[in-house]
């Protein structure tokens, strides 16, 4: 049995996170990583739909809505390692996210998917709904633990969890638990968790995922509709081995250059450095 002042000071502790956490949830907005930079080129400024296509319609707040606001670096920019070097293979994309990817090898495929629906969560206010599976016990890292002053011991059995940190829901506290997660989340247990969905249903935010060592995955940013035929396209953005910035691929298979895919692709989505089945899509819960 705990003892009474033991658990008293618990019950302070876990009313201040809570406190701390929903403080964050009031003020966070937009793309919180950009706070107090200049304006940027946004992926709905700079990529426009094809001839003839509308993108779809996406609810104000939504995560298919955010996607397209995300700010993108100069044009021309090149997609940098997380070392600060050059990626090797530079005829991949068309676009580079304005986002950071940190300096150790960790923000890769997968990571990117989960940083990105991370930080929209935490600029809409839904901080307490962050939490991501650790790979091999399928247990939630969840950031609203993490913001109340506790941290995770990961194994391959079981994410337990103990106090030693202040309460914390700020922004460099979240982005330091996202480093926790990219070490101990990946391709294997997002495709795990996340429920797959038809391709016919697609919507921006999915992802196609490979999961495994090595495995891949990619996320639809984007999405348009033709206006006579309803044919619909879509975007895609990711990022890759090792540790590399977030960008907007291009489509081999498109000769004119365009980034757009089209939903009708047949058996395999074809991306320039990975091959996904067409039944590989998969949605956030």
């Amino acid at each position: 049995m705990s003892h009474p002042r033991q658990s008293g000071r618990r019950a302070r502790l876990v009313v201040a996170g809570l406190v701390l956490l929903a403080g964050c949830e009031a003020q966070a907005s937009g793309y919180a990583w950009r706070v107090g930079l200049g304006g940027a080129d946004t992926l709905e400024a700079r990529i426009a739909p094809p001839a003839g296509f509308d993108r779809s319609p996406a609810a104000r707040g939504s995560f298919a809505a955010w996607l397209r606001g995300l700010p993108l670096k100069p044009a021309g920019a090149l997609v940098l390692l997380y070392t600060g070097a050059p990626k090797g293979r530079q005829d991949v994309h068309v676009a580079v996210v304005d986002i950071d990817v940190g300096t150790r090898n960790l923000q890769q495929c997968a990571d990117a998917a989960m940083r990105l629906r991370a930080e929209w969560l935490f600029a809409t206010g839904r901080a307490r709904d962050i939490a991501f599976n650790a790979t091999g016990s399928a247990q939630p890292i969840a950031f609203a633990r993490w913001a109340n002053g506790e941290r995770p011991t990961v194994s391959s059995r079981a994410v337990s969890w103990s106090r030693s940190a202040g309460p914390d829901a700020g922004y460099a506290s979240f982005r330091r638990y996202l480093d926790t997660v990219f070490a101990w989340a990946g391709t294997l247990s997002l495709a795990q968790e996340l429920p797959a969905v038809p391709v016919s249903q697609m919507q921006a935010g999915d992802l196609f995922i490979k999961g495994g060592s090595p495995g891949h995955a990619v996320l639809v940013a984007d999405m348009v509709e033709n206006r006579g035929t309803g044919e619909k396209r879509f975007l895609l953005l990711q990022s890759f081995m090792p540790a590399q910035e977030m960008h907007v691929l291009k489509n081999p298979g498109n000769a004119d250059g365009s980034p757009w895919y089209r939903l009708d692709f047949g058996d395999r989505l074809v991306t320039p450095e990975w091959v996904f089945p067409r039944e590989s899509l998969k949605r956030w819960r």
